[in-house]
């Protein structure tokens, strides 16, 4: 993924990312159009991890929000 698709249920990825990563507040998980960069940065500042990890974790959990609205 080239860049963060935050369209759809955001909402719903970000507590779910919040559940893997109690460290995480609010506003690190504020997204602002244009600014996905800034969130990367932010995050993997707060995990540790490479913005590639950061960008896999996000697809993950998108993915596995889909899957469960889908069977809704």
């Amino acid at each position: 993924m080239n860049t963060l698709s935050m369209k759809g249920n955001w909402n719903e990825t970000v507590g779910k990312v919040k559940q893997r990563f109690a460290n995480l507040t609010d506003d690190d998980m504020l997204f602002r159009g244009g600014k996905d960069k800034e969130l990367l940065g932010r995050l993997q500042q707060k995990l540790g991890k490479t913005k590639e990890e950061v960008r896999k974790v996000i697809a993950k959990t998108k993915e596995e929000v889909h899957k469960v609205i889908a069977k809704l």
